[in-house]
């Protein structure tokens, strides 16, 4: 008889679990309202981009004494409809260096990429490209500085 009666109770606490999972107070077996709207949320979230538009995308500095160290700072707006994140500017050389804002910008904000070039050593026509990754489509935007250093006897 003890056998039967663990069989019975056991039966009763399967039965039980099932009872309550299936018509509990939670939502299972129903439709979560989460999932009838969740579509139209993530078409609304894709449409999400930033995007960033330079006044201008490259500078001529012009003549340049040898050793003379020169800044230009590209002036953007985020023209998109989502923060706009600035990841990376990078230089295809040392002797150029860009400073970018680390915040994000808001859409229809504006910011400034501030370049640096150190034109020591060099001579003649120079020009150097700025990579800047952003979180826009394209990811990849590319900056140009150029300009003609002279030596002090060229100048």
């Amino acid at each position: 008889m003890k056998m039967k009666t663990r069989y019975v109770c056991a039966a009763f606490v399967v039965a039980l679990g099932l009872f309550v999972a299936c018509n509990g107070t939670g939502d299972h077996g129903q439709l979560s309202t989460d999932l009838v709207t969740s579509p139209k949320s993530a078409t609304e979230n894709s449409d999400k981009q930033a995007a960033i538009k330079f006044e201008k995308e490259e500078h001529d500095f012009g003549t340049l004494l040898q050793g003379e160290v020169v800044t230009y700072s590209f002036h953007f707006t985020n023209t998109g409809n989502a923060p706009l994140l600035i990841s990376e500017v990078g230089s295809s050389c040392g002797c150029t260096v860009g400073d970018y804002p680390r915040e994000p910008i808001n859409p229809g904000k504006t910011g400034a990429i501030k370049v640096t070039y150190d034109s020591s050593g060099h001579h003649g026509f120079q020009s150097r490209n700025l990579t800047v990754m952003s979180n826009t489509n394209p990811a990849k935007t590319t900056l140009r500085i150029k300009g003609q250093v002279k030596t002090p006897d060229q100048y």
